[in-house]
């Protein structure tokens, strides 16, 4: 990105972290995550960031309108505003005393990049008519426009200044309230000083550069860009009638011959996976078998090569779920994108994978287990403070009542076998013949460190409400599963003591043969971090290769419906 461009996003950044705020300041609830989070953001205080109160133009007439419709603080004629948002208000009246109460609109070239910008906005997954396109285009177009009175060319005005600022905001940060679909989100934007955000929407207008406005206000992310040109190509798709279907029946196997492996070729082809050149014939042979792997790869499905219902079933989607799964992380990616800078550790919960990053670039990856959707890993921020080497592990309430008891009271011999102590209330050890399993009460349970710990060898630890963290595992055989959603809510890492090694950083303390030594010494040691690291759990339903392929991953905690949606849920624009 050039010095110039960087410059425009961080104007974009500040202007649209400034009005959310405003906005998330009022309405998002406080949770126990976000005690444990990072500082929350604050809201700008007016009294040093606004500007003193400028009257408008006394001898224009629709600056004195423009100015008298502000300060009316009433829905707009026409429909086209018709409900209450404080941030917006007061963001267009920031804007217009900014200009005096001048127009914005009066030149036809920003009218023309204002109503392309709000159509493009589809290429991004969001509504055009969210904006109210089509009211706007034909008070636009209207042959006696420039014959119309003061406070119509007001009520124009405002409109577009409204939808101008509403969709730069949800380009940049989405138009999805996250904490309306999960309480415990806590990705919060920093307060920033609105000023020079502010700046940047008049220097646009100004300089008749809308459409750079536009352009600039979406996630600078090469993960954003190809999001949007795999979304153009599913629509691409569509319009030409959606992929060949697979017709249902007995599983196809490599060897075959059947009627329905042409439409199966029919189908790799058109995905991407079979060259055209071998789109004919009813044998499932060695290229087919090859094809039918890489999509169920790419599927998050076991490669075996054979086309079994769980094959045919993502075989099959329509081309219609599939867009609308690429529109949802979309909007994850205006959520989430701006917050991947610097030293940090994202957990891809729904592909089952982590991986740590150092000055933005991914030098590491792994794979992971994940909660089952009865027990779902939850989604939330927070920083990385230290790590535990040869962990004990304390049964939390939920496991001791639905997996444990069960357990022991079928099994004497449970909790010995599996080096599992009984506590009593204050933390001393007590013998288990003296607990009445059927009706326990104020007992804990605790399995030392070692072999077969829960745990593994290290736990990494970051502050959460959850009792979440990140961990090893005895588990080794499950990392080679497609499907990973095996935990009871934890994260379990494979290869966690190389992700150690990462975080501290330090060749010489922390080598992997110094933490090798500590794992030796077998006794229980918690270590701080000399720098947190920040630690995302984050949800995405997609992938895409660096030639633009996409891989649909299993929609494990059911997400994408709901935010789906609320996407596609009208929201007219507001002003007071």
């Amino acid at each position: 990105m050039t010095m110039e461009a960087r410059r425009h996003a961080l104007a974009w950044a500040l202007l649209t972290a400034t009005i959310v705020a405003g906005a998330s300041a009022q309405t998002a609830p406080t949770t126990a995550a976000s005690a444990a989070s990072p500082p929350p953001i604050v809201a700008p205080d007016p009294a040093t960031t606004a500007s003193v109160p400028a009257p408008p133009v006394l001898d224009d007439p629709l600056a004195q309108a423009i100015y008298a419709r502000l300060q009316q603080m009433t829905p707009l004629q026409g429909g086209l505003l018709p409900r209450q948002d404080a941030a917006l208000g007061k963001a267009l009246n920031d804007f217009y005393m900014q200009r005096r109460y001048m127009p914005a609109w009066s030149d036809d070239a920003n009218v023309r990049q204002l109503l392309a910008g709000l159509s493009s906005v589809e290429a991004d997954g969001l509504l055009p008519e969210d904006y109210h396109l089509d009211e706007l285009k034909a008070l636009a177009d209207a042959p006696d426009r420039a014959n119309a009175s003061p406070q119509q060319k007001a009520d124009f005005e405002i409109a577009a200044t409204g939808a101008y600022v509403t969709a730069l905001v949800q380009l940049a940060r989405g138009k999805v309230d996250p904490v309306r679909l999960d309480p415990t989100w806590n990705f919060d934007a920093a307060a920033i000083d609105p000023q020079q955000g502010m700046s940047m929407l008049q220097t646009a207008i100004d300089e008749r550069s809308v459409d750079q406005a536009f352009a600039m206000a979406r996630p600078q992310n090469p993960l954003y860009t190809k999001l949007r040109d795999a979304l153009a190509q599913l629509r691409a798709t569509a319009a030409q009638g959606g992929w060949p279907l697979v017709p249902d029946g007995p599983t196809l196997k490599p060897g075959m011959k059947d009627a329905r492996v042409q439409a199966l070729r029919a189908r790799m082809v058109a995905g991407g996976y079979l060259d055209p050149t071998l789109a004919h014939g009813h044998t499932f042979d060695n290229p087919l078998a090859d094809a039918v792997k890489r999509f169920q790869a790419d599927q998050y499905l076991d490669a075996d090569g054979s086309v079994g219902a769980g094959t045919l079933a993502a075989l099959n989607v329509p081309v219609q779920d599939r867009i609308g799964q690429v529109r949802a992380n979309l909007e994850r990616a205006r959520w989430l994108l701006h917050s991947l800078q610097g030293t940090f550790v994202v957990v891809d919960v729904a592909g089952y994978k982590i991986t740590f990053y150092r000055d933005g670039v991914p030098v590491w990856k792994s794979r992971v287990q994940v909660g089952k959707p009865y027990r779902s890993t939850p989604i939330f921020r927070s920083q990385i403070t230290y790590v535990t080497f040869n962990p004990t592990w304390t049964v939390p309430p939920t496991i001791l009542k639905n997996d444990m008891l069960p357990k022991v009271r079928s099994n004497p011999a449970y909790l010995a076998n599996n080096r599992i102590r009984v506590l009593d209330s204050a933390g001393n050890i007590v013998s288990p013949a003296s607990v009445d399993w059927k009706n326990p009460r104020g007992i804990t349970l605790r399995q030392d460190a070692g072999p077969g710990n829960s745990l593994g060898q290290v736990v990494i630890r970051f502050p959460n409400s959850f009792a979440v963290y990140l961990h090893d595992t005895p588990h080794q055989e499950l990392f080679a599963k497609a499907k990973r959603d095996t935990s009871s809510g934890c994260i379990r890492v494979e290869h966690p003591l190389e992700l150690v090694e990462r975080l501290f950083n330090d060749p010489e303390k922390f080598s992997r043969q110094a933490i090798d030594e500590r794992l030796a010494s077998k006794k229980t040691q918690n270590v701080t971090l000399p720098t947190a690291v920040p630690v995302l759990l984050a949800y995405w339903t997609v992938d895409i290769a660096d030639d633009g392929k996409l891989s649909y991953k299993p929609d494990v905690y059911d997400r994408d419906g709901p935010l789906l949606a609320a996407l596609d849920k009208p929201q007219p624009l507001r002003v007071p």
